[in-house]
């Protein structure tokens, strides 16, 4: 059994057991957390698509980790101006595993 969830303006497929970077979300480690927004939950030959949502389906889930991803290098460089700039930035995020889904 897999689902579709949307979290953070992104989707995801998912299944009992997994771990998921999503976008950072408020919580502690250990916090369940729910996703209302599930688009399609497909059971062996069953599939189950929303328009937009699937009515009544959830997948539970809790927060295993809140990090911040590997450092990426934003370098800007205007050729023959003298201009040079190097800036850094790690994206925070939240992982957590899938327990259920139920629809």
């Amino acid at each position: 059994m897999y689902a579709v969830v949307a979290a953070g303006g992104k989707q995801y497929k998912v299944e009992a057991g997994d771990v998921l970077r999503i976008e950072k979300v408020d919580g502690n480690v250990g916090d369940p957390m729910t996703f209302d927004k599930v688009l399609l939950v497909a059971e062996g030959d069953a599939l189950t698509i929303g328009q937009p949502v699937v009515e009544n389906a959830t997948v539970n889930a809790r927060i295993v980790e809140q990090d911040k991803a590997k450092k990426i290098i934003v370098f800007k460089y205007k050729r023959r101006k003298r201009y040079r700039r190097t800036q850094g930035h790690r994206q925070p995020y939240t992982a957590v595993r899938i327990e259920n889904i139920s629809a």
